[in-house]
């Protein structure tokens, strides 16, 4: 691991599965079980060759994470420049600069930078909320551009997948369950064809409040697989095994 300088109230955490390091900040942004679970569901590319984007990246989680499953170039973007810049010095941390490039730009621009129709895989773990009139907002402007629409909503996140995609690129979404009409009906709409959806749910006996979500640009409908669920914790509030496992890895009866 190199050497890399912190800010006062930046620490480093590691995810032990994948002997990752990711510089986090409780007053800015640090990644949560959502970014692992995407990390862990998306199926990249492998080749050298591939191209893989990370929209909304955040501090860099997500696409830290895939890096080690494929041999291909990870770019994440992050339109708020102290988060790209964490993300930046997690990526030399983890000796990742000839594998990884964070761009600080707004994702709705992000074509003039990286060709249309390029893409391999798309990642994202975007703002679950809606900006609306009356949503309640975190008053510090870091965790409120990343849990609301502020910069981005979700038309025009996906409006950006579809045309960074290649034909048949596939895109690797975690959102909220309450949202998924919109998410099919937007889909459909940029030629994004859902192909697996997985359920997370806190414990076995509570809904569901995470999705997550393969689709396929120009995938053919009527191919929709729903995997068997994800339970968050056992019932006395400690990990399930699976979950567990992604966090330290190692098993856990």
């Amino acid at each position: 691991m190199a050497d890399v300088t912190l800010h006062a109230d930046e620490r480093i955490d590691q995810l032990y599965s994948k002997q990752v390091q990711i510089i986090q900040s409780s007053q800015v942004f640090a990644f949560s079980l959502d970014a692992v679970l995407l990390g862990d569901f998306a199926q990249v590319a492998k080749g050298a060759k591939s191209q893989i984007v990370d929209l909304c990246a955040g501090n860099g989680a997500v696409g830290l994470f895939v890096s080690a499953k494929t041999h291909g170039h990870v770019t994440a973007v992050e339109i708020q420049p102290r988060l790209a810049d964490m993300a930046e010095r997690s990526v030399i941390l983890n000796d990742l600069t000839a594998q990884m490039t964070v761009l600080n730009e707004d994702l709705l621009k992000i074509t003039q930078q990286l060709p249309k129709d390029f893409v391999d895989t798309v990642l994202c773990n975007p703002p679950y909320f809606k900006d609306q009139p009356q949503s309640v907002k975190n008053p510090n402007p870091h965790l409120a551009i990343a849990r609301h629409e502020l910069s981005a909503n979700l038309d025009q996140i996906l409006a950006v997948t579809s045309d960074l995609l290649k034909m048949n690129g596939k895109a690797y979404f975690v959102h909220r369950p309450e949202r998924l009409d919109e998410l099919f009906t937007l889909m459909q709409a940029h030629r994004l064809a859902p192909k697996r959806l997985r359920f997370v749910h806190p414990k076995a006996d509570r809904e569901a409040n995470m999705v997550l979500i393969e689709m396929i640009k120009d995938g053919k409908p009527n191919g929709v697989r729903i995997l068997p669920p994800l339970v968050v914790y056992h019932a006395d509030g400690t990990y399930g095994k699976e979950v567990h496992t992604l966090l330290y890895g190692e098993t856990k009866a």
